[in-house]
């Protein structure tokens, strides 16, 4: 089982909390995948994955979760956090 990467930064902006676990500089390529849609909406309804593929490789990981705003922002970290777990576990 992968380890959950720490959440680097949690902010507000428009109609969601933004959960970042890893610097979205260090890829080439960031998307929000469909296949993401099932885990995330299965922990909390309207979120969204955003995943990032590394200069040079192959494999995709998760940079971000985007959680509804009116959940707050320490429930939306505890949710990212159990998005990120289903998903790299």
């Amino acid at each position: 089982m992968t380890d959950v990467p720490d959440v680097e930064m949690v902010e507000t902006e428009d109609d969601y909390i933004h959960v970042r676990f890893r610097d979205p500089d260090r890829y080439d390529e960031i998307r929000t995948p469909d296949w993401a849609e099932q885990p995330a909406e299965s922990v909390s309804e309207g979120s969204e994955v955003r995943t990032g593929k590394p200069e040079g490789e192959d494999n995709w990981e998760v940079t971000s979760v985007l959680i509804q705003k009116n959940v707050g922002e320490e429930k939306a970290e505890e949710q990212a956090r159990e998005i990120v777990e289903k998903i790299e576990s």
